[in-house]
């Protein structure tokens, strides 16, 4: 006999992240999915850096989209690629920054899937030495309009 299948609703969900002060001139991107640069972007004068993208959500929460990259069975995240990395063959740097996504409270997200706003974490671009801020980071999130 033939499971019937369950239809999991799921939510999209538009997030954003912001890198504030990131280093001039240093190219950062999105990962994609099979791990290449996407959309890369410089800062030519010190202004911040914004890639939005659409996160997927089903009950749970859980995440899911090109951009989510998984580690274990709870941990989502997303990939900033800096320097060669991010597309820059030139570059010294070669480093990625994750931000992680899994632990957005369901109050966020409800806000974000019923206003039709986006999700917009906020993080550091430069380090305390001066380089491309690299390795986990944390930031401030909320909702934003379109």
């Amino acid at each position: 006999m033939a499971r019937a299948q369950q239809t999991i609703a799921q939510t999209v969900v538009d997030f954003r992240i912001v890198i504030e002060q990131p280093v001039i001139g240093v190219a950062h991107s999105l990962q994609s999915k099979d791990g290449e640069p996407l959309d890369p972007k410089q800062s030519r004068g010190g202004e911040p850096l914004v890639f939005d993208f659409p996160v997927r959500i089903a009950p749970g929460p859980k995440f899911s989209g090109d951009q989510v990259r998984r580690e274990g069975p709870e941990r989502r995240f997303v990939y900033i690629r800096i320097g060669q990395l991010a597309g820059d063959a030139s570059s010294p740097w070669s480093r990625r920054m994750k931000i992680d996504i899994h632990d957005i409270g369901n109050d966020l997200l409800n806000r974000a899937a019923k206003s039709g706003g986006v999700i917009e974490t906020r993080v550091a671009g430069t380090g305390a030495d001066g380089t491309p801020t690299c390795a986990t980071v944390r930031g401030g999130r909320r909702v934003v309009a379109r």
